[in-house]
């Protein structure tokens, strides 16, 4: 009995930096800003009024100024979730299969390439990508004026922004997917390809027979953790575009940290980011949904 209490003791005590560390820099900050939410906890003030869930009813009262940048924004970032995401799994899965298919003495090095952005910092990644796309001196530009072509307004008009923040975020943060995808491709079992290939199923079909099949479950959880990121989208359009032309890639977060620096209504901003959360949380939870119903049918 004394001993099964110490090995829960020292278990516990193993836990409880994690814990600790998950209570401090996680829990705490979402409480505290639920109870910010509820109030009308102005920046530059001392007296933070108690408003219950006036600032949630702004939100979704149609008219209002918090209703137009929040709804606004959210549909500038739900179409970079629906331009990106498919991209982000397919482009992904495509590179794995690529690299896997490569010689072993150069897999690794290729790995390391295609890794190599994702961990860049966002300033880094940004000044890296300005340089490319600068209307008047970026190389891309450069190169087509030399090509006798016109320049491209890749960063000031549409659809340009977009194909550049699109490809941006690819670049960037490909290379995670990619590895995700390579440990899942290596864990398909060879007799699976061995046996189709006796019964003389071509790659096609040990494709879409085998290999999706066998990493749907890996295949799940990126679309998940993509999708999450790519609603959390701030960083590509704030450095690269601020937000333009006009509004047209101002998404959500950019809003959410307006109204609360610029604006300094940290209460409004707090419900706001909280209504995202929770949006994102129902999405994630649908596709966990209908991925699984999907493989249930199957």
């Amino acid at each position: 009995m004394k001993s099964s209490v110490m090995s829960r003791f020292t278990s516990f005590l193993f836990v409880l930096p994690y814990l600790a560390a998950f209570c401090i820099f996680l829990l705490f900050p979402i409480l505290y800003g639920a109870y910010i939410s509820l109030h009308n906890f102005e920046l530059l003030s001392t007296e933070h009024k108690f408003v219950g869930l006036a600032n949630y009813i702004e939100i979704f009262t149609p008219g209002t100024y918090l209703s137009d940048i929040f709804f606004r924004g959210l549909w500038v970032t739900v179409q970079f979730v629906i331009y990106s995401v498919p991209l982000l799994i397919v482009v992904g899965l495509s590179l794995a299969m690529l690299v896997n298919a490569l010689p072993g003495k150069v897999r690794g090095l290729f790995r390391t390439l295609y890794f190599l952005p994702y961990a860049l910092s966002a300033s880094v990644m940004a000044v890296i990508w300005l340089m490319m796309f600068d209307t008047n001196a970026g190389f891309l530009n450069s190169m087509l004026l030399r090509l006798g072509l016109n320049g491209i307004p890749w960063l000031t008009d549409t659809p340009w922004a977009w194909v550049s923040l699109i490809f941006t975020t690819l670049w960037w943060t490909i290379g995670f997917n990619m590895i995700i995808f390579i440990n899942a491709l290596n864990e398909v079992p060879e007799d699976y390809y061995e046996a189709a290939s006796i019964d003389g199923a071509n790659s096609w079909h040990k494709f879409t027979k085998i290999t999706l099949p066998s990493i749907r479950p890996v295949m799940l959880f990126i679309m998940i953790t993509s999708t999450i990121a790519s609603f959390n989208i701030y960083a590509q359009p704030y450095l690269l575009t601020r937000g333009g032309p006009g509004d047209t890639t101002k998404v959500l977060l950019i809003n959410v940290l307006d109204q609360a620096f610029i604006r300094k209504e940290i209460g409004s901003a707090s419900a706001m980011a909280i209504v995202m959360a929770l949006l994102i949380i129902l999405i994630s939870i649908a596709q966990f949904k209908l991925t699984n119903g999907r493989k249930g049918d199957a």
